[in-house]
């Protein structure tokens, strides 16, 4: 029993950061029809923005990932506005290929400011684990699972309790209704993909610590984030918190209980039964961004 309490503790640990990949792709999917291939990328540039404001502004840890977060926003809103904004009525496969772009654009270009070895970020927490009734856990890792968890408690604050919200959703149930009701459709779609970068880019910064940062890393997380989106439902925020949990839960269990090199295939063979299952995702519900 401490094995399964461990190995779901830690799962946990991951889901959250999973969730914040699987929310921001869920509504920049469902509201902006816009299929992010570039969501990954910005998971890696969280974590080197936070590696760039520790190594070379000398900042406090805190400070370096807000300021990820922040630097994730304001990019996601550069590419919403410069490279999306002039495809609105376009076909999806066109901004599939234009996302594509993206995402190959932002990795050679980490490649080349950072290069190809894996660096490793500094954090004030100790390395001792703290010892939680029959479960351990470093104080590093529980720092990651109550920041990921304050952040999608703020973005359900911001979706469901403010003027901005409602606005969001009123434009994924029905876009040009939301339009003849004066709801900013351009500036709604701004908002939401730079809204859905910062929350991979935070993703990104709280996970680099843990482990190293490397230009490519954004890839499989891209795979992981997808993965939320099937299990959670098209659209559904709490289905994509949920699923991103259970994503990561049952990758600690299979790494533990079966052998570490199962742990991504495992997932992803719970999404293949859920495709067969329920196509629509275990939480589906399509008529509202919730």
């Amino acid at each position: 029993m401490e094995a399964f309490l461990q190995h779901v503790l830690n799962g946990l640990i991951l889901g959250g950061t999973y969730a914040l990949l699987g929310i921001g792709l869920t509504l920049i999917f469902g509201i902006m029809n816009v299929v992010n291939f570039a969501h990954g990328e910005f998971y890696t540039l969280g974590a080197y923005g936070t590696y760039l404001f520790l190594t070379l502004l000398q900042a406090n840890f805190f400070v370096a990932l807000l300021g990820a977060v922040v630097l994730g926003v304001l990019l996601g809103a550069v590419c919403e506005r410069l490279l999306l904004r002039p495809l609105l009525g376009e076909s999806i496969d066109t901004t599939m290929l234009v996302m594509i772009g993206v995402w190959i654009a932002m990795q050679n270009a980490e490649l080349s400011l950072w290069g190809g070895v894996a660096k490793s970020i500094d954090h004030p927490f100790p390395e001792a684990p703290l010892i939680l009734g029959p479960v351990s856990v470093a104080p590093l890792r529980l720092f990651v699972l109550g920041a990921a968890l304050g952040l999608i408690a703020g973005a359900h604050l911001l979706i469901h309790r403010t003027k901005l919200g409602r606005a969001m959703r009123a434009t994924f149930q029905d876009r040009e209704t939301a339009a003849l009701m004066g709801i900013d459709i351009h500036r709604i779609h701004t908002v939401t993909f730079a809204f859905g970068s910062g929350l991979a880019a935070g993703g990104g910064a709280l996970l680099g610590p843990v482990f190293v940062v490397y230009p490519s890393m954004g890839d499989l997380a891209a795979l992981k984030a997808f993965s939320v989106v099937i299990l959670g439902g098209l659209g559904n925020f709490a289905g994509a918190t949920l699923g991103g949990l259970l994503l990561g839960i049952a990758e600690e269990l299979g790494a533990g209980y079966l052998s570490s090199g199962y742990r991504d295939a495992i997932g992803f063979a719970i999404i293949i039964l859920v495709l067969l299952l329920r196509p629509s995702g275990l939480f589906a519900r399509a008529e509202r961004v919730g």
